[in-house]
């Protein structure tokens, strides 16, 4: 197993990031981890930019394996974080290239996974901000109203658009997603290292640390 030891700034409350640790790598529901410790799971398009941002959330380049080929994961990876939660890494969807047997095996993974996993607190949806969320991201987030795991998604790249131009981009997303009250699209740039401590502290309130 990895461990990593990894400290992040005391102003992000409540969440403090000492240890890290790859917990299991799954693709059925017999090998989930087996104790009830509260997880937030993220899912995101194939090259959404998942893994850089797991990546950014722990400040470790080698959290999360970025790949230049979409679709590369085709696990669910449960990460243990301060041995208080889990982050858990769902498999990209909507890659065109993937092989047919492939892209129907990553549809009832996630399902599975979804639809009856005790301590699931929440799903972080990612999306791309400079485009509008496709048919797949849109059925993503339906399957996540379905399951009440909906109401908090990130807006990745948003070093690719101007301050001026973010707001409406944000508002374009929440319109094809259906979002409205108190749900929140996080905008979230990895590259200039913003937004991922207002996503540490989302996370923090939904674990109730």
């Amino acid at each position: 197993m990895k461990r990593w030891n990894i400290f992040l700034s005391a102003n992000v409350k409540n969440v403090i990031i000492k240890k890290v640790e790859l917990a299991a790598t799954v693709v059925k529901k017999s090998q989930y981890p087996e104790d009830r410790l509260p997880e937030i799971a993220f899912a995101g398009r194939s090259n959404v930019g998942k893994s850089s941002l797991l990546n950014l959330l722990i400040n470790r380049r080698g959290f999360a394996r970025v790949s230049g080929n979409p679709g590369k994961t085709r696990t669910i990876n449960f990460y243990e974080i301060n041995e208080q939660f889990r982050i858990v890494d769902l498999p990209g969807y909507g890659y065109a290239k993937a092989s047919k047997s492939l892209t129907e095996t990553w549809g009832p993974m996630i399902e599975e996974y979804l639809k009856g996993r005790h301590g699931l607190r929440k799903v972080v949806q990612l999306v791309d901000i400079r485009h509008d969320p496709t048919a797949q991201d849109i059925q993503m987030y339906e399957y996540l109203k379905f399951y009440g795991l909906d109401g908090l998604v990130v807006a990745t790249k948003a070093d690719k658009v101007s301050k001026s131009e973010a707001p409406r981009r944000i508002s374009a997303i929440k319109r094809a997603l259906g979002i409205s009250g108190s749900d929140k699209v996080i905008p979230v740039s990895v590259l200039k290292r913003t937004g991922h401590e207002e996503l540490l502290k989302e996370i923090g309130l939904l674990c109730d640390f």
